[in-house]
């Protein structure tokens, strides 16, 4: 089963011309960048506990507890969840605007509503826990002065140790930003 929010359509070419928007249809959300490998492996982790609770779920219903049994599925449930929904956080970018997308929230910012879309340095949370580390930053900034939570930094866990994709990653949102934000 195909998972599109996984990989980006192409893979990066350094030599290609249409590195900036290398997507073919622009109305549609993409994130620019892979999953970094913290964010997959903590995913991989939720799934295999998920595959786990199915497992006593399966052995409770046979010895006969269905409120047991249904309490495990529906744990199950939550963390299969928990972890797609994880698979999904970071940056996305279309035709309309810049969306982040967090574990519990998402916020999308309209083009013409962005002044600026630009890296800064600046403390960042280091894998989202609440220590915060000297490091980059692609911030939005609004129109309104409204403040916005970073869309991507070099310590979250798709970019942890990763420097040259936060590079790629943050100049092709960069260039979504230029494409869109004058027309």
């Amino acid at each position: 089963m195909p998972l599109p929010f996984l990989t980006a359509d192409r893979v990066f070419d350094a030599d290609a011309e249409d590195i900036a928007l290398p997507f073919d249809d622009h109305d549609s959300w993409r994130r620019p960048y892979r999953p970094g490998p913290w964010r997959v492996a903590a995913a991989a982790t939720l799934l295999l506990l998920a595959s786990f609770v199915l497992l006593a779920a399966t052995i409770i219903t046979f010895a006969g507890s269905l409120s047991g049994a249904t309490l495990c599925f529906a744990l199950a449930a939550v963390v299969i969840a928990g972890a797609l929904r994880l698979l999904r956080v970071g940056a996305w970018v279309s035709r309309h605007g810049v969306r982040r997308v967090g574990f519990f929230r998402t916020t999308t910012v309209r083009w013409k509503d962005a002044a600026a879309v630009r890296t800064v340095q600046q403390p960042v949370k280091w894998l989202g826990f609440p220590r915060t580390v000297q490091g980059q930053a692609l911030i939005v900034v609004r129109r309104s002065g409204e403040p916005l939570a970073p869309l991507v930094t070099d310590h979250n866990a798709d970019f942890l140790a990763r420097a040259e994709a936060f590079e790629r990653a943050t100049d092709s949102i960069e260039a979504w930003d230029d494409e869109y934000r004058s027309s």
